[in-house]
């Protein structure tokens, strides 16, 4: 059978199937015309975009394809340098470095938009420039592929290929390589990033996963504090300033931080610090069940529990005091205050982390006498709790 020929048609224009041995001897271009007849498919119109190859026009067309692929590639790479060697650690503002540390979201943003927008650019032009415009009428019809069908799909996404020029165009499908292999690498490093860092290097302090900021590491008084919005302004919490079924958020502070600006604004910014101050009613505070162990970590009406939901760590800062429940509004999470802050509604299935106070018979202000005794926030492999 030469090229150009394609099995007989029937009366109905529907082609006769052919023999195996039929089959092996057709080409990959008869298998494609053989498939699209089979499927009921018509190409009315099928124009090559460069019908005079290698012009300069096709050249300057290829080259900016590529170039679009290159950009791609070297703004997600950029990305990656940045996710791991730009300053990302914070400064607060007005400190030296702040100004670096105030681009790093952006410098991400911006390396990964440049990155999927070349490339989105690039397969556009390439679409426009070197995929033929066809029209083409279907048939539909009704029921499962056969293997014939099977066959002859495989030799028309073949000749897609070769019908696109994608085969022979070599500077097109490095870059291509390229931009898209570096922008997956950019993709992942965000979540592989994470097992850059051993987590538990540091659990013996403040910095690991088993501790927060209200950790003490001396002697010295760790008080609970107010955020009055300015970081270096420091008011402290008496059990008298707050009335009943009220509810606040408080901080860690030492006397050793009172005019450090950036130990201030650290402890604010924090995310393991925030913790919620809540002052029952003296007839809900009659019916408290207290956690095993935690029996002395209030303080008469008082009660701490962390701010960070034990679901996916989201901030829970409602109280509702009419019903003593604490509220996450990510998720929906409810936890009952009057019962250790166990769960009793939504997806979280941990209460929440209760930090033990008390009151400086010195100044009369709340202190925390020692860290939370768990983690707080969502599970991870290796927690205990």
């Amino acid at each position: 059978m030469s090229n150009d020929e394609t099995p007989d048609e029937t009366p109905d224009k529907t082609p006769q199937v052919p023999s195996d041995e039929e089959l092996s001897r057709m080409s990959r271009d008869e298998l494609a015309r053989l498939g699209m007849k089979l499927d009921g498919v018509e190409l009315v119109e099928y124009p090559d975009p460069w019908p005079v190859k290698g012009t300069r026009a096709e050249k300057r067309a290829e080259r900016a394809v590529a170039l679009w692929f290159t950009i791609a590639g070297l703004a997600s790479l950029a990305s990656v340098v940045v996710f791991i060697f730009w300053p990302a650690r914070y400064v607060a503002p007005g400190e030296d470095g702040y100004f670096l540390y105030s681009l790093y979201t952006p410098a991400l943003g911006v390396t990964l938009g440049v990155a999927i927008l070349a490339v989105g650019i690039g397969v556009l032009n390439y679409t426009r420039k070197f995929i033929p415009h066809e029209i083409a009428v279907q048939d539909r019809h009704d029921g499962g592929s056969k293997e014939l069908d099977k066959k002859t799909i495989v030799a028309q996404f073949a000749d897609f290929g070769h019908s696109s020029t994608i085969a022979r165009r070599s500077m097109i499908k490095r870059s291509l390589a390229f931009g898209g292999g570096a922008l997956g690498l950019a993709l992942t490093v965000v979540p592989l990033g994470a097992f850059l860092r051993n987590p538990h290097a540091q659990s013996a302090n403040a910095d690991g996963l088993l501790h927060t900021g209200w950790q003490h590491v001396s002697d010295e008084k760790v008080f609970l504090r107010r955020d009055t919005g300015d970081p270096s302004e420091v008011v402290l919490v008496k059990p008298e300033d707050m009335d009943a079924g009220a509810m606040e958020t408080v901080f860690p502070f030492r006397e050793s931080e009172r005019n450090d600006e950036k130990a201030l604004s650290h402890a604010l910014t924090r995310s393991d610090n925030p913790v919620m101050l809540i002052r029952l009613r003296p007839e809900d505070a009659a019916k408290v069940i207290k956690h095993v162990g935690q029996e002395d970590f209030n303080f008469g009406d008082y009660y701490a529990y962390t701010k960070v939901c034990s679901h996916l760590g989201c901030p829970t800062s409602l109280y509702e005091q009419r019903s003593n429940r604490i509220l996450c509004p990510c998720h929906q999470s409810q936890f009952d205050a009057l019962q250790y802050a166990r769960p009793v509604f939504g997806p979280a299935t941990r209460r929440l982390a209760q930090l033990p106070i008390t009151v400086d018979e010195e100044t009369g202000y709340f202190i925390s006498p020692h860290d939370f005794i768990e983690p707080v926030g969502p599970a991870y492999w290796e927690r205990r709790s």
